[in-house]
């Protein structure tokens, strides 16, 4: 029974041999070149990426923002000699403004002590009840 797998697989292997290829066509000089870009603050997703080829020579680069607020852009080139080389780089989002030098401010004594009047506070305000009106007293002419 082994024999009979052994030869099976031997003929379709002469088989496969005397088949004639097809012949694929092949692009001498294959040129390509595309890119995009993401903005998106609502999830704060920045990212991007370009490439270049030209016959064998591919270049390109892409950028991302990592999350410590810092942007990482990679430059990068392929070919059949040096094959796959990349160079990283970061870059701060916020750039930050140059280091100024600041003389120090000179000592400032501080005020003397000056004790100050004491506040009174207002005697309180008393509403008095209005004076009585008395009306003049003539005199009658009558008399009891």
């Amino acid at each position: 029974m082994d024999s009979k797998i052994v030869v099976f697989i031997c003929l379709i292997g002469a088989a496969c041999a005397s088949a004639p290829l097809v012949a694929a066509r092949v692009d001498p000089l294959p040129q390509y070149s595309y890119g995009y870009d993401v903005q998106d603050s609502l999830t704060g997703d920045y990212k991007g990426h370009q490439e270049n080829r030209v016959g064998d020579l591919v270049t390109g680069s892409y950028s991302v923002v990592d999350p410590d607020g810092t942007k990482r852009i990679v430059d990068y080139s392929a070919d059949p000699l040096n094959g796959f080389n990349a160079v990283v780089r970061r870059e701060p989002l916020v750039v930050a403004a140059p280091a100024r030098v600041v003389a120090p401010a000179p000592y400032v004594a501080p005020a003397p002590y000056v004790a100050r009047a004491p506040i009174v506070a207002p005697a309180p305000l008393v509403a008095s009840a209005p004076a009585p009106v008395f009306a003049a007293r003539l005199p009658s002419p009558y008399y009891f």
